[in-house]
């Protein structure tokens, strides 16, 4: 799961109290993130440098590394961080997220060209971000892919404010840059490059590469202007509500934005960003089933806003109680009804949540069956083996006499190995595979297997199915009659192999 760095003191000012270290681990368990390691800023450097550890001084502030889920993007920034928390705690309440009212011919315009291309993307998101310092840009913005003697000349580099670069002589620029240069294929082979400029054909970006010096935040930035470039426009969406949001925090009418309109080459447009709730209808017995506790619609409602979601309870005619839940835009991991199940049950605390026995638990006969065989088994001085239910193709049929009459195994067409080349259909290779591995071992052996092999069935969906075999196998120094009964074979080793799904 990713990890976001934060500093303690900051962390804490901003949660209106002070931890220690194990409050603030129960705190995070109970929201469901983890912290996950405390350092320091110049700690983290000499680690990324290999250099050996020192003692901290006092005074060097502390950085919390705390491991949130993969899915809350809202949790990657301290502002995302202290908000959930703080509405978790019960401190806040649920932001209202507006875009500002303001006329198109006012608007900020970002006109798109034909021209764009989508860079096929490895190795990297789908989504890259700018932010600029408005001020320093004409409200005319544009993006294109300019043909590379043309507009892609004056791309101005981030590292040195005073020299220019051509689009080509900037990805061998950062070829020799760490961070950077993994990044460079994705747009230096192709014929154009994408540029975003000012209606004074400033450039401001390389997306998604690097952005230009000339818009750069500063500590005199008032206004910024924030741009996400994507291969798909619900990513982007998603982005940007994330980033935009997490912004507001700060303007002058807090949770606050202005709006850009987008004009596409063919004519179309939109405004952005689109910040309205996404509501979802969900049935209040869903809800508890899926936690495993009774709950009030009220109290479910109170733990649904502690995790940011607003929640309306109405009952219907036949009085069933539901919730229209009214997702924020910084909930964008919210698309299921299971994904609000989980939230209360956070919410609720996992702790508090009874433990039972769910009847899907309850195991199948043929497992119950399987475990009895092995339990006797084991009681006679046989020990169980576990083999590998993959073998090569030579060891299901030529090692055993066999021949393959293309109606039995089924072949795994891509193995990574001679060894899985196919579903074995009997117990036998593996359990002569381990003897051939121990024939140093003190005689007698006796091992035996309760494992499924694999045969082609037409009547089923997947084509096969499978069959649970007992195999047991004896080798010992002289031959004999006795040691596997009713089945006399008078050989120092003796196997056998049945399918037990016949005794049940």
């Amino acid at each position: 799961m990713p990890t976001v760095s934060v500093g303690r003191d900051r962390l804490f000012q901003a949660l209106g109290r002070t931890y220690t270290k194990e409050e603030f681990e129960d705190l995070c368990f109970k929201f469901g993130i983890e912290l996950d390691d405390m350092t320091t800023e110049k700690a983290i450097i000499r680690k990324e440098k290999h250099l050996e550890e020192e003692e901290p001084p006092e005074d060097e502030e502390v950085i919390y590394k705390i491991e949130v889920p993969a899915n809350r993007y809202d949790l990657l920034c301290l502002e995302g961080l202290v908000q959930a928390l703080r509405i978790f705690n019960g401190l806040d309440s649920i932001p209202t997220y507006n875009v500002a009212s303001i006329s198109k011919e006012s608007m900020s315009k970002m006109h798109v060209k034909a021209e764009v291309c989508i860079a096929e993307t490895k190795r990297r998101t789908l989504v890259a971000i700018g932010t600029h310092d408005l001020d320093t840009i004409e409200a005319l913005l544009n993006i294109i892919n300019s043909i590379l003697m043309y507009c892609a000349e004056l791309v101005e580099s981030a590292i040195s404010l005073t020299k220019n670069f051509r689009a080509d002589e900037l990805m061998e620029f950062y070829k020799s840059d760490m961070k950077l240069k993994k990044f460079l294929h994705i747009i230096e082979n192709s014929p154009v490059f994408p540029v975003i400029y000012d209606r004074n054909r400033t450039v401001l970006s390389l997306p998604p590469i690097i952005n230009g010096a000339h818009s750069a935040i500063s500590l005199k930035t008032k206004n910024v202007f924030l741009e996400c470039t994507a291969t798909d426009l619900t990513k982007a969406n998603i982005v940007l509500n994330t980033m935009v949001t997490m912004f507001s925090v700060y303007c002058e009418r807090k949770f606050e934005v202005e709006p850009v309109e987008v004009i596409y080459s063919d004519g179309k447009s939109y405004i952005s960003p689109d910040l309205s709730l996404y509501q979802m209808v969900v049935p209040l017995s869903y809800i508890t089933s899926a936690v495993g506790v009774s709950l009030p619609a009220h109290e479910v409602a109170c733990l649904l806003n502690k995790m940011q979601l607003y929640a309306k309870h109405s009952v219907s005619e036949k009085n069933e109680t539901s919730f229209t839940i009214y997702v924020p835009p910084t909930r964008s991991d919210i698309l299921h009804p299971c994904d609000v199940a989980e939230d209360v049950a956070i919410a609720y605390g996992y702790n508090e949540i009874p433990k039972a026995k769910l009847p899907s638990l309850k195991p199948q006969s043929l497992n119950q069956f399987s475990d009895l065989i092995r339990a006797e088994i084991a009681m006679v001085g046989y020990t169980e083996v576990l083999t590998w239910i993959l073998c090569s193709y030579k060891e299901n049929f030529t090692m055993l006499n066999r021949k393959d009459d293309k109606s039995t195994a089924a072949i795994n067409g891509n193995p990574r190995s001679a060894d899985f080349e196919v579903v074995r259909t009997s117990l036998m290779p593996g359990i002569l595979k381990t003897v051939g591995h121990n024939k140093d071992h003190p005689k007698p052996i006796k091992i035996f297997e309760v494992g499924d092999v694999v045969l082609l069935d037409e009547t089923k969906d997947v084509g096969a199915s499978n069959h649970r075999h007992l195999g047991a196998l004896y080798c010992g120094a002289t031959s004999g009659f006795e040691v596997l009964d009713n089945f006399d074979i008078p050989d120092p080793c003796s196997i056998v192999e049945v399918n037990i799904e016949n005794f049940l």
